[in-house]
């Protein structure tokens, strides 16, 4: 007559269709990234607050990156952010020697240093390569008949398939190149 109640298996052992959602694979990290994490630790393993305070805001300011439209994906971009950092910081510490107090200057000082040291450590593009590159660029455009101009040029260079796609290059110094160029041609 009656069936004898069965127990009720807890949700997630019943047999409902579970959905598998697959994330589309990240680029990895950038090498300097990488490297201001691994300093992250060991700077809290030697109790370094200097350089611990100016690591986490760093890698702070890379994970909001992350959250906009252009999150930091290479190691130029990372530079571009110490380097903005770094100035920062330096005028930070002008202010406060002007209003009279040393020991901020001093821990901005102290800041920028660290800054610095991680500026000093990324490898980019040497001018003479920016300049080489750039003039074969000009030559080979020249040669082709189309009209000269920076934006082009530029585009031609640093955008996708360019001589420096991908290559860790100032964008300001092939600019700088690419401007010198154009005025010995003209």
């Amino acid at each position: 007559m009656f069936r004898a109640a069965r127990p009720r298996l807890p949700y997630f052992q019943r047999a409902y269709p579970r959905c598998l959602y697959s994330t589309p694979a990240t680029a990895p990290a950038p090498p300097l990234l990488l490297k201001l994490r691994s300093d992250l630790k060991t700077a809290m393993k030697a109790k370094d607050t200097n350089r611990l305070n100016v690591l986490r805001a760093l890698i702070a300011e890379v994970t909001n990156a992350a959250k906009t439209s252009s999150p930091i994906k290479s190691d130029m971009q990372l530079v571009s952010l110490l380097r903005k950092r770094a100035a920062a910081s330096k005028i930070a510490g002008e202010e406060f020697q002007s209003a009279g107090r040393a020991d901020l200057r001093e821990k901005e000082e102290a800041q920028t240093a660290v800054m610095e040291e991680y500026l000093g450590g990324v490898q980019t593009v040497g001018e003479d390569e920016i300049s080489k590159v750039v003039g074969e660029r000009v030559q080979r455009l020249k040669g082709d008949g189309i009209k000269l101009d920076m934006g082009a040029i530029l585009k031609s260079l640093l955008g996708p398939g360019g001589d420096f796609d991908g290559k860790p290059v100032e964008r300001a110094d092939v600019a700088k190149e690419v401007k010198a160029a154009l005025a010995g041609n003209q």
